[in-house]
C-alpha cells in the first residue's frame, strides 16, 4: 500500500519585499514518518515550517495539512498539529504541573499533568519550575506541551541544539517513540548525524530551493556510487558512541 501524504506543499513562495526567502518549494510528508528539513541558516527552513504551521502567511502556492487547505481551514489545521515553542513561551515561575494545566486550558482539553509528564520521563519534576530545569529537561517538557492536543503531526525546530550527548540520545529515543505511537514528526536540525539516525526521509533546502529529497541511506549510497571517498576512514562507531557507552544514557540531568 502506498504511503499517504499528510502534508502536501506545492509551489510555495514567500517574499519579504524584494527578497524571496522560499522559492517555489514543493514536497510531501508521509503519514507516520520522521521527515527532516535540512539546510544552512537562512535557507528558508523555518519560514517554510512557520507557513505550514499557520504562523506566517505565504505569498503564493498551495498547502494541504491532513486533508485541509491552509487557505480555507487554518482552524482545523491548528487542532491537528503540535508546535514546539521556543523557551521564551513559558512562564518561568510556574511549575511543570501548572504549565500543563495552563496549556490544557488553552486547548480546551482536560489532560492531567502526570499523564503528560510521564510521556517525557519528567514526573519527578512535576513541582519544579521551568527555569530550574536542565537543557534536556526543558526540551522534553516543550515536546510534552506539543502533545497535549493529541496532534496528528508535531513540528520540532532544532530540538537538540545545545544539549549534551546523553540528553541528545534521550531526545532521539523520545522522538522515535512519538513516531512509533502514530504521530508524524517534522524536524529541522543542523546536525547531519542526527538526521541520518532519526529521519525516514530528508529534504535539503538551500537558498530557498529544495535541492533533493530522499532517504538518508539512498542519498549516501548514491554519493558513494559516484566514487566519492571520505578522507578519514569511516569506522562503525564514533566518539559520541564511545562516550555514551562509557557513561551510560540513563536520565541523570539534574
Amino acid at each position: 500500500m502506498a504511503k499517504q501524504p499528510i502534508i502536501t506543499v506545492k509551489n510555495l513562495v514567500k517574499n519579504y519585499g524584494d527578497f524571496t526567502a522560499v522559492k517555489d518549494v514543493s514536497f510531501e510528508v508521509y503519514e507516520g514518518e520522521i521527515f527532516g528539513l535540512l539546510g544552512p541558516n537562512g535557507a528558508g527552513k523555518t519560514t517554510t515550517l512557520e507557513i505550514i504551521e499557520t504562523l506566517r502567511d505565504k505569498t503564493s502556492g498551495e498547502i494541504m495539512v491532513d486533508g485541509f487547505s491552509i487557505d480555507k481551514d487554518t482552524d482545523s489545521i491548528k487542532k491537528r498539529i503540535g508546535v514546539q515553542l521556543q523557551a521564551a513561551g513559558y512562564y518561568p515561575n510556574l511549575n511543570l504541573s501548572e504549565l500543563i494545566v495552563l496549556f490544557s486550558g488553552l486547548y480546551g482539553i482536560n489532560k492531567t499533568p502526570m499523564e503528560m509528564l510521564e510521556k517525557v520521563a519528567l514526573t519527578e519534576k512535576a513541582k519544579a519550575k521551568y527555569k530550574d530545569l536542565s537543557g534536556g529537561q526543558k526540551q522534553r517538557f516543550s515536546i510534552a506541551t506539543t502533545l497535549i492536543n493529541d496532534p496528528r503531526i508535531i513540528f520540532l525546530d532544532e530540538p537538540t541544539t545545545g544539549l549534551d550527548p546523553q540528553a541528545r540520545r534521550n531526545l532521539w529515543d523520545l522522538i522515535r517513540e512519538i513516531r512509533d505511537n502514530g504521530t508524524t514528526v517534522v524536524i529541522t536540525t543542523h546536525y547531519m548525524d542526527e538526521a541520518e539516525v532519526l529521519c525516514d526521509r530528508v529534504a535539503f533546502i538551500d537558498a530557498g530551493h529544495i535541492i533533493g529529497i530522499d532517504t538518508p541511506d539512498n542519498f549516501i549510497d548514491k554519493l558513494v556510487a559516484t566514487g566519492f571517498d571520505r578522507k578519514k576512514q569511516v569506522k562503525s562507531a564514533n566518539l559520541e558512541d564511545v562516550f555514551i557507552n562509557m557513561t551510560g544514557k540513563e536520565w541523570r540531568e539534574e
